[in-house]
Parts: C-alpha cells; sequence; structure tokens
C-alpha cells in the first residue's frame, strides 16, 4: 500500500498507509455529524421558535452555513493531503503556534469531551433497557460517585473503539460503514413510520410563518438561539480532514467527501424534522423529551421508546468510533512535528495506525467520562471552536494570495462569498457566545490559554520539525 503523504522518512519510520476509500470517507462525515442531537435537539428548537416554518428555515441555514465551511475547506483540503487536516492547514496557513492551540484544545477537551459525551449518551440509552446501571454508585467516604454502570459503559465503548481502530483503519472504516448504514436505516425507518402511518388531525405544520411570541425577545435573536442548537447537531464534518493522509487520491475524495456527507446530513436532518412536525404538533414537540420516541409512540405503543433507544444508540456508538478514529491523527501530526509527546508520533509496524495516540486519546477520554466534568468543559469551549472554524475558513483567502500558482484540484464554488459568508456568521456566533455567556467562555479561553507553555515547552525541546518538511 502506498504511505500516507509526506509522513514517512528513515528516522521516522513507516508512515500511515492510504487505505480508507471513497465511501468510508463519506461515511466518515455522517457518522461524526449524525450523533444523538437529532434526537434531542429538535424540542430545544421548537420551544425556541414555536413555528413550524422557521424551524425548518434554521435547520436549512445551519446546514447551509455547515455546507459552505465543507466547501471552503474542500479546497485546502485538496491542497494539503495530510494526516492531521486542519491541524497541518494552520501550520501551513499561520505557523505553529495557532496550530498548536488548535490541535492542544482538540485533545484537552474538545473532541476528547465529545467523545466522553456521546460514549455517555450511548451508554445512558442502553440503560433503557437495563434499568440498574444508573442506579449504581460508589461511596468513597470523603464523596459519592454516581451512575458508575453509566461510566463504565461509556469507557467501554471507549475503549471498544480504540481497540477496533488499533488493528487498522479498514477495520476501523469497516465499522464506520456498518453503523452509519444502521443509523441512516433507523432514522429512514422513523420517517417512513411517521409520514405512512401518521395523522396530523389538522395541525399540520401550523403555525407556519405566523406572527409568533418570542417571549420578549426579537426574532432574530430567537433564530440565534435556535442556531446555536442546529450548528451543535451539525458539528463534526470537517473530521475526516484529519484522515487525509490515509485516504485514497486523498485531493479528489477529500472534497467530493465533505460536500456529499454534508449535503447529505442536511437532507437526513430537514426530512426528519418534517416527519416529526408530520405526526406532532409544534406545542407537543417543544414539550417532548425525546420526540422521537413520542412520534413513533402512536403507532409502537410503549415499544416505540425501545425503538428510539436501539436507533440512538447505533447512532451514538457510530460517532464515537468515527471521532476516535480520526482525531487520534491530530497529536500524531503535532508529535511528528516535535509539539507533543514524542511516543504519540509512533505507527504501528504491522497494522500502519497512530496506535500510541489512540491508546491516550482512549485514556484520556475516559478520565473525563469517569470525572464527570466533560460536559462543562465541552461547554466552555464550544466557542473557541468556532473561532477556529472562522481562522480555517478565513485561511483559503491566505493560502490564495501566499500560493497563488499551487495546483488546487477543487476550487470552492461560489468563491469569495461562500467562505466570506461563513467567516462571517462563525464570527458572529464566536461574538455572540461570548457576550451572551461571558463567564463560560473566560474559562474556555483559558483552557486554550494553558497550551501557551506547554507550547513554550515543546517548541524550545523538541526542534519542531514539520512532517510536511516546511515550517
Amino acid at each position: 500500500m502506498p504511505e500516507a503523504q509526506g509522513l514517512t522518512s528513515p528516522e521516522k519510520g513507516p508512515g500511515l498507509a492510504q487505505r480508507v476509500g471513497l465511501p468510508t470517507a463519506i461515511a466518515v462525515v455522517i457518522g461524526s455529524v449524525i450523533g444523538s442531537g437529532i434526537f434531542l435537539v429538535p424540542q430545544k428548537i421548537a420551544m425556541t421558535l414555536n413555528d413550524a416554518g422557521l424551524i425548518i428555515a434554521v435547520w436549512l441555514f445551519g446546514g447551509l452555513l455547515s455546507l459552505a465551511g465543507a466547501l471552503t475547506n474542500a479546497e485546502v483540503a485538496g491542497m494539503i493531503p495530510a494526516a492531521g487536516g486542519q491541524y497541518v492547514y494552520f501550520r501551513e496557513i499561520y505557523g505553529t503556534f495557532p496550530a498548536f492551540l488548535y490541535g492542544w484544545t482538540t485533545f484537552i477537551v474538545y473532541q476528547t469531551g465529545s467523545i466522553a459525551a456521546i460514549a455517555v449518551a450511548f451508554a445512558e440509552y442502553l440503560g433503557f433497557f437495563f434499568p440498574t446501571l444508573s442506579s449504581l454508585k460508589v461511596n468513597f467516604g470523603l464523596f459519592v460517585m454516581p451512575e458508575v454502570g453509566i461510566k463504565l459503559v461509556a469507557i467501554g465503548a471507549i475503549l471498544f473503539v480504540t481497540f477496533v481502530n488499533y488493528f487498522g483503519v479498514q477495520f476501523g472504516g469497516f465499522i464506520q460503514r456498518l453503523f452509519t448504514s444502521l443509523k441512516v436505516l433507523a432514522i429512514a425507518g422513523i420517517v417512513f413510520t411517521c409520514f405512512a402511518f401518521g395523522t396530523h388531525t389538522g395541525h399540520l405544520y401550523t403555525p407556519f410563518f405566523s406572527k409568533v411570541s418570542f417571549q420578549g425577545t426579537s426574532l432574530l435573536s430567537a433564530f440565534g438561539v435556535a442556531l446555536v442548537a442546529v450548528l451543535w447537531a451539525y458539528d463534526g464534518w470537517n473530521s475526516v480532514t484529519y484522515l487525509s493522509g490515509e485516504v485514497k487520491d486523498a485531493q479528489r475524495n477529500i472534497p467530493i467527501a465533505l460536500v456529499a456527507g454534508t449535503i447529505v446530513v442536511i437532507i437526513i436532518y430537514v426530512v426528519t424534522n418534517l416527519a416529526y412536525m408530520y405526526v406532532l404538533p409544534v406545542s407537543q414537540i417543544a414539550h417532548s423529551r425525546l420526540v422521537a420516541a413520542d412520534a413513533i409512540s402512536h403507532f409502537f405503543g410503549t415499544n416505540g421508546a425501545a425503538l428510539i433507544a436501539v436507533a440512538v444508540m447505533l447512532s451514538t456508538f457510530g460517532t464515537v468510533n468515527a471521532t476516535t478514529m480520526t482525531t487520534a491523527r491530530v497529536y500524531f501530526a503535532m508529535a511528528r512535528d516535535k509539539l507533543f509527546f514524542k511516543g504519540i508520533s509512533r505507527v504501528h509496524p504491522k497494522y500502519r495506525t497512530p496506535h500510541v495516540s489512540l491508546i491516550v486519546q482512549g485514556i484520556w477520554a475516559s478520565l473525563l467520562t469517569l470525572t464527570g466534568t466533560y460536559d462543562q468543559l465541552f461547554t466552555y469551549v464550544i466557542f473557541a471552536s468556532w473561532l477556529f472554524y472562522a481562522l480555517g475558513a478565513f485561511g483559503i483567502f491566505v493560502l490564495r494570495k501566499k500560493r497563488p500558482d499551487a495546483a488546487r484540484p477543487y476550487r470552492t464554488v461560489g468563491y469569495p462569498f461562500v467562505p466570506m459568508a461563513f467567516v462571517i456568521v462563525a464570527t458572529w456566533f464566536v461574538y455572540n457566545t461570548i457576550v451572551t455567556d461571558p463567564r463560560d467562555s473566560l474559562f474556555g479561553l483559558g483552557l486554550v490559554l494553558i497550551g501557551i507553555p506547554a507550547y513554550i515547552y515543546w517548541n524550545r525541546t523538541g526542534k519542531f520539525h514539520s512532517s510536511e518538511g516546511s515550517s
């Protein structure tokens, strides 16, 4: 097998192997994005907007915004097909310091916290069938650790997918294709059931773009609040770029995967919300703890909740696998640049995976799960993730000026308007988060800035060397 571009040298040993095909790359995009959001977020959006037309509009707007980001990232990904994706892009565009802060934030909480949170969601829905999981607790005398069963199952899921991906990206890719297919089929089943057997008893999609009350706030403000939840549901579309060094014909296939995968997710999200609202009034969705279960309980009674639990378990497990498989490549690339722990740069001589990076990531995500702080930490840095999104998209303008003659297998459709629109909205999102939640934003900024002394240490002692041969 050919080796991942630019990641093999006599000094560094074997590189990653290009064993990921286009179907797996598309499955990674879909699987990384669709987790528990489509089952949980509709309730919050319905409560905020209380209008069917606005609900579909915010899902479409969030999807098109994510597509703008995917279209923009696709050009950069085609230019720089290297393991580590976004980290490598930052390094090439802005230099090592911003790149390190991105990788640091990704490791310390952003993606590892996401792995922990989604694994816990998987465990909680498994608890539907095994109620004792949530009731187990351990008393250490000074403190009591609640829901030990849930945490242990979540850690088990994290370690299992780590184990799977340790033994090859092909094995992990097979699991990803399988669970992405299963989750899409499960959601398709929900949609089909709602449209085929649902009765709307006169409420169909009402109110629809009517004059609704937003409880003292403006329409724009309410739309913005709903958009935050929607963007959380769409998050993860860029994860496939981390695998760039292992994707066959990456300059062609990564852009296709980014765009095709994001479009598929938009269609799934919009159609699923239409199905929910075909069966349930918007007012009922706004007060539904689990809208999908309420929607199909009309047809399957109490068994409907069990079916939804299975659907959520399939969806979340696939997302844990996708995030675990892709994100480990970021720390691997950092270590190969001598900007992270040296051992993380190792490639397994037989399986050609960043096995040490996978193990370290799995251990850290498990610790976050055990401490129970993952959710709050993730909330702290969500604004930082969109700051990096904005910087990443703006990088297309930097590269167009910095490397005007570089080969661009794919050029962003609608340039410069598409990337500029994404940069503007992403910047507004960061600003709005800071203004509306300054305390959490400051904590998040602190978590990011803790990386500064770490960068100084590795930059001085590691004698930075770009894995692509440039600094």
